[in-house]
């Protein structure tokens, strides 16, 4: 409503209705609902394993409000589901759009989102196919319900063994003075894995203190977006685990990721090669903890496996 201001001659004042006047329809416009699970991913335990944002939506949005989501949700990823054919629906439809944003980036691959993507799908929207494939970034990937878990067949990414000299600045600031045996670097996904000494304890890899400003500050070439600290693990002892690790991304917004799928790409090729082994059992030993099942295939991919736990059902109203 606009009406002449008493006060000031020419002045014109414009009046909200009132808010029995406004209506559905005037709401509807003015308003944007896009659906929001929060899972635990690499764990069947709430609280535990890597929380995941997932949004499926019916259409695209800009890049800023995906980022503008992922800010909002503050979790190592949040990911966005779309529809590739507008006449699938999410029941029904085999193949989707996947794209996974950081707070403050997007990314190429994420493995615990994809993992929560796909349960989203399969447990809440009831979709009736065997077999989900995300287009994204790297690629198709692919995920199949195996009893109370799903398998992701992902790419491989062996990576290339360095002179420690060359990253001497960020491994002091990671592992301060334990002993180091290996080195390796993935170009294609800028991770850098850094392996302790067979002599160090777990206990040496769960207690280290990584400052992440430190990391960041201690690497700034840009070859690096991602350090891996992976230690031998204790197939003999129950639950028989091949190699322990932790992951850190403070490049990507993330200080520490609890449970990273896409590491695993690096880790599985190197640990496969040193035990001899396609079929491991890896736990990353986060404050969080999560546990994976990988299997390196002769076709140059990767099949991880875990398990999900949802925790949170919700609208985001923009």
């Amino acid at each position: 409503m606009i009406s002449q201001s008493p006060l000031i001659p020419g002045l014109l004042l414009l009046s909200r209705a009132p808010e029995s006047q406004v209506t559905t329809a005037d709401r509807a416009l003015s308003t944007m609902e896009i659906p929001v699970f929060t899972l635990d991913a690499f764990t069947n335990l709430p609280f535990k394993g890597n929380p995941a944002a997932i949004c499926p939506l019916m259409h695209e949005l800009s890049d800023d409000l995906y980022q503008k989501i992922a800010v909002e949700m503050n979790l190592s990823e949040t990911a966005f589901i779309t529809r590739i054919n507008p006449s699938d629906d999410f029941t029904t439809g085999s193949r989707f759009r996947l794209r996974w944003f950081t707070p403050t980036t997007e990314v190429n691959l994420c493995g615990h989102a994809t993992l929560a993507s796909a349960a989203v799908l399969f447990q809440h929207k009831k979709n009736v196919n065997p077999v989900l494939v995300f287009e994204t970034k790297s690629g198709d990937l692919a995920v199949t319900k195996q009893g109370d878990g799903y398998i992701m067949d992902f790419p491989l990414n062996p990576p290339t063994q360095k002179d420690p000299n060359e990253f001497r600045d960020i491994i002091k600031a990671a592992v301060g003075n334990h002993p180091v045996q290996d080195v390796h670097l993935s170009s294609n996904t800028k991770k850098l894995m850094v392996r302790l000494a067979d002599s160090c304890d777990r206990s040496v890899l769960t207690s280290l203190k990584v400052d992440p400003v430190a990391l960041q500050s201690s690497e700034r070439s840009g070859r690096v977006k991602g350090l891996i600290l992976t230690m031998k693990g204790s197939p003999d002892c129950q639950p028989g685990y091949d190699f322990y690790s932790r992951y850190f991304a403070p490049w990507n917004g993330i200080p520490e990721d609890p449970v990273t799928g896409s590491a695993h790409t690096v880790l599985g090729s190197y640990w496969s090669k040193k035990l001899g082994k396609k079929k491991m059992l890896a736990y990353q030993c986060s404050s969080r903890g999560g546990e994976l099942e990988l299997e390196v295939k002769d076709d140059g991919r990767i099949n991880i496996t875990g398990q999900t736990v949802t925790v949170l059902q919700g609208t985001i109203t923009l």
